[in-house]
C-alpha cells in the first residue's frame, strides 16, 4: 500500500513539474516581436474602421432602398388620393355620404404623412423646376416674376425626394 501512495505522489510530481513546463512553454511562445505586434494592432484597427464605414454605408442603402420602394408605391397609389380629393369637392345632397368621403380622404392623408410624404407647396410660391412642372404661363402684372398663380395637380415628395411634381401655371 505504501508503495501504491509512493507511486501516485511520484505521478502527481511528474504532473506537476509537467505543467510548469507546458505554462513555460506557453508563456515563451506568446512574447510576439513588438513589430509583428504593432502590424496586427495596426490591420486591427483598420479592419474595424473598414466594418465601421460598412455599417454607416449599408445603413444608408437600406434607408435609401425603403424611401425608393415607399416612393414608388406612393407614386401609383396618389392618383386614388387626387380622385378622393375631387369627390370631396363635389356637391351632393348626401351630406354622410360626403362625410364619409372626407373621412376617408383624412385617412389616406395621415397616412401618407406617417410615412413622411410631404405635399409641395405651389401656390404664392416661387417657381422651382425641381419641384414644380409648369404646363402653361399667363402674363399677369399684380404678380411677381415666376410665381405659381395656379395648381393643377399637386406634387408629393419625401424628405428631399420628389415622388410627384406639382402641375402649375406661372405669371410673367
Amino acid at each position: 500500500m505504501a508503495e501504491k501512495e509512493k507511486n501516485e505522489k511520484l505521478e502527481n510530481d511528474v504532473k506537476k513539474e509537467e505543467k510548469v513546463e507546458n505554462k513555460k512553454v506557453k508563456k515563451e511562445q506568446e512574447i510576439v516581436p513588438k513589430s509583428e505586434y504593432d502590424e496586427l494592432d495596426d490591420r486591427y484597427k483598420r479592419i474595424l474602421a473598414e466594418f465601421e464605414n460598412f455599417k454607416k454605408r449599408s445603413g444608408k442603402e437600406r434607408e435609401n432602398l425603403y424611401n425608393s420602394i415607399l416612393s414608388d408605391v406612393v407614386a401609383v397609389m396618389l392618383p386614388i388620393l387626387d380622385n378622393l380629393e375631387n369627390a370631396a369637392k363635389v356637391e351632393t345632397k348626401d351630406e354622410e355620404y360626403k362625410k364619409g368621403i372626407e373621412l376617408v380622404l383624412k385617412q389616406f392623408q395621415d397616412t401618407l404623412k406617417a410615412k413622411g410624404v410631404e405635399e409641395i407647396k405651389a401656390l404664392g410660391e416661387t417657381f422651382d423646376p425641381e419641384l414644380h412642372e409648369a404646363v402653361s404661363s399667363v402674363q399677369d402684372d399684380t404678380k411677381g416674376e415666376k410665381e405659381i398663380v395656379q395648381e393643377y395637380r399637386k406634387g408629393y415628395k419625401i424628405g428631399t425626394k420628389v415622388i410627384r411634381h406639382s402641375m402649375v401655371v406661372v405669371a410673367n
